[in-house]
């Protein structure tokens, strides 16, 4: 008689311990004693209770394969009848508590169109998980809208990314399912859901779900920027009402994330070159037919990842977060990965330093851009053959090796694609610009580093000296682009909008793209302690640390200070002697939050800073 060790999830034959009584056998599977019983063909726990089986194992000596128990199964034993009587009263039978129990983590929502189709997709996830022999139980986390969210709402947007990961963490761990499929779309939700896979360390599976539609008008593709731009056009005078509102009906034409590149499909993109979805998933339209078949085989894939006992972090590695890096800065990617990739990694035990996009970025050109920085959209990188595609352009820079879902490497996915539109992806050879997406910037302004995205602004305000106009929150930024009193050549700084000051590290992306409207977008620069959208064009840089609130250079500048910007140079100057900016500091009082009560006074005093990820510690 013989028993396989399994490294993964230790578990002997009892010693000592042969058949027992009348053809059952026994063995140790973690503190818990499970016994085959021939006579009834069941597996029983130590109590004799009947217990579910996941790991697929051959035993000769019970004469067939069978799938042994997870130690501390929720049905597990007597102490098992409490729960799957209640799991009884959802409908659940016997034979649903012999199977792995795999967590459908929705984000369905009916305030966020990026999560508003996830309840059909989630229902063709647990089909497959079905077809696999697993057992689907689906729960819900929040999901918030970054542009629905915008002014006073944003406060709260990234502070929910910590609440998402906390909130899928805690639902995981006090439910004891096997593995997850976690779907989700937007901004802050898909980072949030890595955050929590890192944490949990359980087998995991993406579904993305994909890009919306862009609309059309007047024969021309328009999307959600679009919007944010005729802002300031109406503000200016130089649209209509009807114009107007034409482009706010028809910019998005259904279900999905916005079609730019933006936070969400940059973080979606993300998932799949980290290995956590199927190839495709990514860029797929949210609406696209073969969604249906891309949710069935993640569902079966992920009950074969938990017989497999593959867990999260063999894909949470130092050589996968590079290989995310280099697709962000090849793609021209939003700011906002510098946020949550190292929030990610942090979680999952690795040291990612703000540094790593600079240094990464310098060796990674710029191969593809997408709106609002160009006319092409995400569903045109679908066409092209999607993060696929651009891993084959990438792999000679690429990790090749790292582990993926679907079993393969990512070299070996990245060897069977194609890039099917040249003029979407262009090859490493003839590349837009030699230099990735973003940039890091530091200096007497920003000691602890600041991030632009270079793809988005024009050559000529890569370089740039102007005279500082400075806002206490976004709101007086607002009212004086509505006085029209900005100025060519102007620096606009933004500050009290950090992690900290806001608190939330607000998006100011609504008063950049109101700039292009106003026909100042390639001759103003901003620069903020807060942040702005993957969407965002234009000299914008933000992310600038150590924040106002934690007392950093930006408190110091007052109204006409020259400012510089020099991203070639990877610079961003106070040109104020420093023993000015000391004295100006030492005289500086921390002002009041704009925002407060409940759980922001929770976020202020315990959230790092936006050079780390902005982690709630």
């Amino acid at each position: 008689m013989r028993c396989e060790a399994n490294p993964a999830r230790p578990w002997q034959r009892r010693p000592g311990v042969g058949p027992v009584g009348c053809g059952s056998t026994q063995v140790v599977q973690g503190r818990s004693i499970v016994t085959w019983d021939r006579s009834g063909k069941r597996w029983h726990g130590a109590g004799g209770s009947p217990i579910r089986v996941w790991e697929k194992r051959s035993f000769p000596w019970a004469g067939r394969k069978a799938i042994v128990m997870k130690p501390g199964s929720v049905f597990e034993g007597i102490e098992g009848a409490y729960p799957r009587a209640l799991y009884r009263a959802m409908g659940f039978k016997e034979s649903d508590f012999e199977k792995p129990l795999i967590g459908i983590v929705n984000s369905w929502s009916e305030v966020d169109p990026g999560h508003f189709h996830l309840r059909d997709l989630a229902g063709w996830v647990k089909d497959g998980v079905r077809q696999a022999g697993g057992t689907p139980a689906e729960f819900n986390t929040v999901a918030p809208c970054d542009g629905i969210a915008q002014g006073e709402g944003m406060h709260y947007i990234l502070p929910l990314r910590d609440v998402i990961a906390a909130s899928v963490e805690l639902m995981v761990r006090a439910n004891r399912f096997d593995g997850l499929v976690m779907l989700c779309s937007c901004d802050k939700i898909v980072p949030g859901m890595l955050m929590a896979a890192a944490q949990l360390d359980l087998p995991t599976l993406f579904v993305t779900g994909g890009p919306m539609a862009p609309g059309r008008l007047s024969g021309r593709k328009i999307i959600l920027s679009d919007v944010k731009e005729a802002m300031g056009r109406r503000k200016e005078g130089s649209m209509t009402r009807e114009e107007f509102h034409q482009i706010e009906c028809r910019a998005c034409d259904g279900p999905g994330a916005c079609s730019f590149m933006g936070t969400a499909n940059t973080m979606s993109c993300v998932v799949e070159v980290l290995g956590f979805s199927l190839t495709g998933c990514a860029t797929m339209p949210a609406l696209a037919a073969g969604r249906r078949e891309i949710c069935r085989a993640s569902g079966r894939r992920i009950v074969e990842l938990v017989s497999e006992g593959v867990q999260a972090r063999r894909m949470f590695t130092r050589e996968a977060f590079e290989n995310a890096i280099r697709f962000v800065q090849a793609v021209g990617g939003s700011t906002n990965a510098t946020l949550h990739l190292p929030a990610i990694a942090r979680k999952a035990g690795v040291d990612l330093p703000l540094e790593a996009f600079d240094r990464l970025g310098r060796e990674t050109p710029l191969i593809a851009k997408f709106q609002p920085a160009s006319d092409y959209d995400v569903v045109d990188l679908h066409e092209a053959g999607g993060v696929a595609a651009v891993l084959r352009t990438l792999i000679p820079i690429l990790h090749a090796e790292t582990a993926t879902v679907d079993g393969r490497t990512l070299g070996q996915i990245a060897a069977e694609a194609r890039v099917a539109r040249p003029d979407v992806i262009h090859p490493l050879e003839d590349p837009i610009e030699s230099e990735g997406g973003i940039v890091v910037l530091k200096g007497s302004l920003a000691p602890g580093g600041a991030v632009a995205k270079q793809s988005a602004i024009a050559p000529a305000m890569r370089r740039h000296v102007g005279p500082a106009r400075v806002f206490e929150s976004e709101e007086e930024l607002r009212e004086s682009l509505a006085a029209r009193s900005i100025r060519s050549g102007d620096v606009l700084v933004i500050r009290n909008e950090g992690p900290r000051g806001g608190p939330g590290m607000r998006e100011l992306s609504i008063p950049a793209a109101m700039l292009f409207g106003m026909g100042l977008g390639e001759s103003v620069a901003m620069v903020t302690d807060g942040r702005f959208s993957g969407a965002t064009r234009g000299p914008c840089i933000g992310h600038v640390c150590p924040e106002s609130q934690a007392g950093g250079p930006i408190a110091a500048v007052r109204e006409g200070d020259l400012i510089e910007v020099d991203l070639p140079g990877r610079r961003l100057d106070l040109c104020v002697p420093e023993d000015e900016i000391a004295a100006r500091l030492a005289a500086w009082e921390a002002p009041a939050p704009r925002a407060s009560g409940g759980y922001l006074d929770f976020y202020r005093r315990s959230v790092g800073g936006a050079n780390c990820g902005a982690v709630v510690e």
